[in-house]
């Protein structure tokens, strides 16, 4: 009788929530897949035209391959990047606090200050631009060539870079210190420390950074569209881009069922990725 005292007190206070989930996710949702079947001018049911429709869209196709690009150069970089950092910070303890909020900065920064930083740094007229010119080197105009792609990249790991190495270091930071003594008592090395001992305790924090990282990446499409508007450079036309465009052109089927697709994509890769780190650990 207690124990379905506590568990009848437990769901009162789940309740809110999964409603919340309810009224705000899953009906929505729901409600997308059922508009993506139907015709958004007649109403009447279309079963896979929609679908069929946006995989023969050429902006689609640009949008879901720059995306799938982006995220396949950007993911790797991001990762390993910010362990290295995490790595090399936690060797030294001393102010440790501080430097984590230096790499966190960038994240507290308005994206429109991001934007003027990008306008200010890589405009045809600006200052990447005049530095090479002192080197008497030719400018590129980044922003309308495919050059655009690797600003894009540069500004998500700029961006993100800090965000995942608190995550590392907190990760690194469990770690008991004597399995390292230990280690180097039977003479294990800096390398095979961190192969043997501190990649196999991070298996976990890995799998959150790769689905936060992933998941971050859409966020991207903010700087993109204030710098360059709605059809920017097409190197950097992302999904969003598409959805917006449609959105504003009240093509709500092709939406839903672009929509319905990335979904899947997305839980499809975060599944695949569950299960091969479940093997891992």
């Amino acid at each position: 009788m207690r124990k379905r005292k506590e568990a009848f007190k437990a769901l009162l206070f789940l309740l809110p929530s999964a409603l919340g989930v309810c009224l705000f996710w899953i009906i929505p949702y729901l409600d997308v897949i059922k508009r993506s079947f139907y015709s958004a001018v007649s109403g009447e049911f279309a079963g896979l035209g929609n679908y069929k429709t946006i995989f023969e869209n050429q902006a689609f196709r640009l949008a879901a391959g720059n995306t799938m690009r982006f995220f396949c150069v950007c993911i790797p970089i991001l990762v390993l990047l910010s362990l290295l950092v995490s790595v090399l910070l936690t060797r030294g303890q001393r102010y440790l606090q501080l430097k984590k909020s230096l790499f966190l900065l960038p994240m507290a920064i308005p994206v429109a200050s991001v934007v003027l930083l990008w306008k200010l740094l890589f405009h045809s007229q600006g200052l990447l631009n005049h530095f090479f010119a002192l080197l008497s080197v030719k400018g590129v105009d980044w922003m309308n060539t495919k050059a655009s792609f690797w600003v894009l990249i540069v500004s998500y790991i700029w961006r993100n870079l800090g965000y995942d190495v608190v995550l590392w270091v907190a990760g690194i930071s469990g770690i008991p210190k004597s399995l390292y003594e230990a280690a180097k008592v039977d003479g294990a090395g800096e390398w095979m420390c961190f192969w043997k001992i501190t990649m196999p305790n991070l298996m976990g924090s890995l799998f959150t950074i790769v689905v936060l990282s992933l998941l971050n990446g859409f966020k991207v499409f903010r700087e993109a569209y204030l710098v360059a508007g709605d059809y920017p450079q097409q190197d950097m036309y992302l999904l969003q881009h598409l959805f917006n465009n449609w959105y504003r052109d009240l093509s709500v089927d092709k939406m839903a069922a672009a929509a319905v697709v990335t979904g899947a994509v997305i839980l499809m890769l975060i599944l695949a990725l569950n299960q091969a780190w479940a093997k891992e650990v």
